[in-house]
């Protein structure tokens, strides 16, 4: 079968992807190995964090541009993807003095024009009172513009849109090799091939495994992670905002969604178990459990500190948590997680349909040529350039 571009991979990358090139006019196909909502990779669940706080000025720049794009597909899809919530985020100040991760980031959202101010953690502490604040942690920054964000809900919208807009997206399609031709490239399956100009690769997990024989990738790094629900003990006013941590471990929490509806989602970010696409099993250690139980009972006096839920995820991370981004021969490799690409899903599917339609990247953060200079070794987990936004989850208990 030919079409003017294949998409391997229906999750949020993927999906958007397919959304914005049909909204252009192209004949696309979609490929997911999985039948729809399954929880084999990363883009699952309903609860993310959108955020505009990062101490980097090019990701917030790159959710204005994205909240454009959220707005865009609410109204088309009729119904709310987004809710606002506001974020806090809390952090210790440097042993050197210097300013603390909230205070370099208010400083940029404000540079910016984005609304953000600094409390106190006396005056956090009033305004939240589930949420507990040290004063050794420093000022506390709070953006209004921050939210909660569905997954499962916004891939849905996505590919209902782009099957309106002429689409072909086959489920429980698994891509078996992809191979560049003299016209493009071509996707065997089991049963069929498909050949296009252009393949994008929105794989996760899979990404490498499926391509590395046809484009040289950087090191990638598949991580299983854990988080866990836990009730409020009571019902606070105002409602819970999202919160991040930005200490040593990085922590993070935000209303569940519909996973637990009233609960709060907690997690570490980026400590977890290497493992690949295939090999997870799927279940939360002992450690990660007691540890965070712990931190619930020292930071959350709102919540009760006995997790109702335990679910896992995968992060597949680049060396710098930047995302790749690029488009080499026939072949546009999009690899967005690092722990932190949901927010930017509908700009993520426009900037993949810019370089399938042969636009160069313009940002050179985002190059396989970027990525491919980093020096080998390990992976360097308190890169600060890209904090977390969860994800969600594999296995529920009672």
């Amino acid at each position: 079968m030919r079409a003017d571009v294949v998409i391997v991979g229906a999750g949020l990358a993927g999906s958007a992807a397919a959304w914005r090139l049909s909204k252009r006019e192209r004949h696309v196909v979609l490929l997911e190995a999985f039948e729809p909502g399954h929880k084999r990779g990363s883009s699952h669940g309903s609860a993310r964090i959108f955020r505009r706080a990062y101490p980097d000025q090019l990701y917030i720049g790159l959710t204005g541009e994205a909240s454009e794009l959220w707005r865009e597909l609410t109204d088309r899809a009729g119904q709310e993807l987004v809710t606002v919530t506001g974020a806090v985020d809390v952090g210790p100040r440097p042993a050197d003095g210097g300013p603390s991760v909230p205070e370099r980031m208010y400083q940029l959202l404000t540079g910016q024009g984005v609304p953000a101010e600094l409390l106190t953690p006396d005056e956090a502490a009033a305004r939240w009172p589930g949420i507990a604040f040290a004063a050794g942690d420093g000022p506390v920054l709070f953006h209004p513009e921050a939210g909660v964000l569905d997954p499962d809900r916004t891939m849905t919208a996505m590919r209902a849109l782009a099957a309106a807009d002429g689409a072909d997206i086959r489920y429980r399609t698994p891509a078996l090799s992809v191979a560049a031709t003299a016209a493009g490239a071509v996707v065997r399956t089991a049963g069929e091939e498909f050949e296009a100009p252009v393949v994008v690769v929105a794989a996760g997990a899979w990404l490498a495994p499926l391509l590395g024989g046809q484009v040289k990738l950087p090191p990638l790094e598949v991580m299983q992670m854990q988080y866990f629900l836990f009730d409020q003990a009571e019902p606070v006013r105002p409602g819970w905002p999202t919160y991040i941590y930005h200490g040593d471990p990085e922590w993070y929490a935000l209303p569940a969604g519909s996973e637990r509806p009233g609960a709060i989602k907690v997690g570490l970010h980026e400590h977890g178990t290497i493992t690949t696409a295939d090999g997870r099993d799927g279940v939360a250690s002992d450690a990660a459990r007691e540890q965070t139980q712990q931190y619930v009972s020292d930071k959350f006096p709102g919540l009760d500190p006995r997790p109702k839920a335990e679910l896992t995820c995968l992060y597949t991370s680049t060396l710098s948590k930047d995302f790749i981004l690029d488009r080499q021969g026939p072949f546009v490799v999009a690899s967005v997680c690092s722990g932190h690409g949901a927010k930017f899903a509908p700009l993520t599917g426009e900037l993949i349909a810019d370089l399938a339609d042969g636009r160069p990247q313009t940002e050179r953060r985002f190059t396989l040529a970027a990525h491919t200079a980093e020096l080998p070794g390990t992976f360097r987990r308190n890169r600060r350039a890209c904090l977390p936004a969860p994800c969600s989850g594999h296995r529920v208990q009672s």
